[in-house]
């Protein structure tokens, strides 16, 4: 039967012995094994007693597998909730009771940590790894063969959990084409084959990630170099075999550190793509004095996938996203009326296509106001067109944090330092960082006549927040500027702190 996502990324690979994945080790996973294995998974999904439109919450390293679970869930028609692996038990526990996921496939390692929190939330939970675990064992001996579930366009594939800068966090819903049609978008804008290699060192937990890298390898046919986390060793002693790559900024500043990165070394390589956090124009320029090539910078977000990029032929602009991608529009709004900017004038980026999400699950009235009647997605995030038509992002309406690709919930490390022994109240912002892009620094006042004992404030965080979320570093200061109406004043503290890092 017709299923929308399914038939055009998955199914019709079935007896494509090409490679799909080359493993760090040298080893191949062909397309028809890897289907063969989906459709494994698919079985044991109706074993666990998954059925369509049943979210499953999968927090595991990168591995084919989890991949092969994404399969499954698409041709069981079950919803695929990709969950950062650095969440802790605490953390994990909201998303899993939230999206009322039936099914929570978690690291064998952490099967004891997280089963209490499990069975609270009223999930199954099952592990999975490379090679191992029992959702792999419910798989053995099941047919490698699985009549797909009817799914069209509309219907839902994937959560996404995404933070603001107030409330809960949102599980961000995307449909069949939401998907799709953004990997058929940039498979085209980015002229991908099946003669493509990507270099591909990005989590799978993440739209950048699973969303877009994968899925355009897969709509192309491609294969994929699957390295499981940044490493510029990797990096580097495969680089010959690939043809492409797509990174975040701190993938670009490791390999200028390097002395073996060269113009030699990638002198077959055809692209190399960059998001999730801004790059720097200085990392820009050094890139392509060193190589010869322009890093090709797009924009998107958890919402959206891609909604802008530079283009593949033509000027890549530094400092800028590029243009709006086929099909979708974009444009930029003053954040009080609504009313469209003239180019140049800076306000709120708005974008509509059929990348854009259905809404956030079980918050209608936060979907109302961040999604138009027209369609357009108000995005939160500060930009301009230059006198070309380029679009430059000069910030964010919303006090979000991108660190290395991954987005941080300011207000969530407030609470837990407003909380803290001796600290009366604490701001968190995002401060320039030469390799993450944006990194975390807390600005903590102390209650009278106390001194906060920050390494014990650190410790705390630790246990509680994964590592990404946790300030880099912790100031101490007598009160936070505010306005006159005792707002206080990010702005000034991130100008204050900018050069922390530098």
């Amino acid at each position: 039967m017709a299923n929308h996502l399914y038939d055009a990324l998955f199914g019709k690979h079935r007896g494509n012995t090409a490679p799909f994945l080359i493993l760090p080790d040298g080893a191949q996973i062909t397309y028809d094994a890897f289907l063969r294995q989906a459709a494994q998974f698919a079985h044991a999904l109706g074993a666990a007693g998954i059925a369509c439109g049943d979210r499953v919450a999968v927090q595991v390293d990168k591995c084919p597998e989890m991949i092969a679970l994404f399969a499954a869930c698409a041709q069981t028609g079950a919803i695929f909730l990709p969950l950062n692996t650095a969440y802790t038990a605490a953390e994990v526990a909201y998303f899993v009771e939230n999206s009322g996921a039936k099914l929570f496939v978690c690291a064998p390692g952490r099967a004891e940590e997280l089963a209490d929190m499990a069975t609270t939330c009223g999930a199954r939970l099952e592990t999975l790894g490379a090679g191992q675990g029992t959702f792999l064992a419910l798989s053995d001996g099941q047919p490698e063969v699985f009549d797909t579930v009817a799914r069209g366009p509309d219907d839902l594939a994937g959560f996404l959990y995404t933070s603001g800068t107030t409330g809960r966090s949102k599980g961000a819903m995307l449909t069949q084409d939401n998907l799709l049609s953004n990997a058929r978008t940039l498979v085209d804008h980015w002229q991908f084959t099946d003669r493509d290699v990507l270099l591909h060192a990005l989590p799978i937990f993440h739209t950048h990630g699973l969303f877009v890298a994968t899925n355009v390898i897969l709509l192309a046919g491609a294969s994929m170099i699957f390295l499981p986390k940044l490493d510029a060793d990797q990096l580097i002693a495969w680089m010959p075999k690939a043809t492409s790559m797509m990174g975040v900024p701190t993938f670009y500043t490791r390999l200028l550190d390097d002395p073996r990165f060269t113009g030699d070394l990638v002198a077959h390589m055809r692209l190399f793509i960059s998001g999730s956090a801004p790059l720097l124009a200085d990392t820009h320029e050094k890139f392509e004095a060193r190589t010869g090539h322009r890093i090709l910078e797009r924009y998107g977000m958890t919402e959206t996938n891609m909604n802008t990029s530079n283009p593949y032929d033509g000027e890549r602009r530094p400092g800028t996203v590029g243009f709006a991608l086929p099909g979708v529009d974009v444009k930029v709004c003053d954040p009080e009326t609504g009313a469209t900017l003239p180019r140049g004038d800076i306000g709120v980026v708005e974008v509509r296509g059929p990348n854009v999400f259905k809404g956030y699950w079980k918050m209608p009235e936060k979907t109302a106001e961040e999604l138009r009647e027209d369609g357009f997605f108000i995005t939160g995030d500060l930009g301009r067109f230059d006198d070309d038509g380029y679009l430059i992002i000069v910030g964010r309406n919303k006090d979000l944090i991108i660190s290395g690709g991954y987005n941080i919930y300011p207000k969530e490390i407030e609470l837990l330092l407003d909380a803290a022994p001796g600290v009366a109240e604490s701001a968190v912002i995002g401060v320039p960082h030469p390799d993450f892009g944006e990194t975390v620094l807390a600005v903590l006042v102390p209650e009278p006549g106390q001194s906060p004992d920050l390494d014990a404030i650190a410790a705390d965080l630790g246990s509680t927040l994964a590592r990404f979320k946790q300030p880099r570093k912790m100031v101490v200061v007598g009160e936070l500027p505010r306005n006159t109406m005792g707002k206080v004043q990010k702005n000034i503290l991130r100008e204050t702190y900018r050069d922390s890092f530098s």
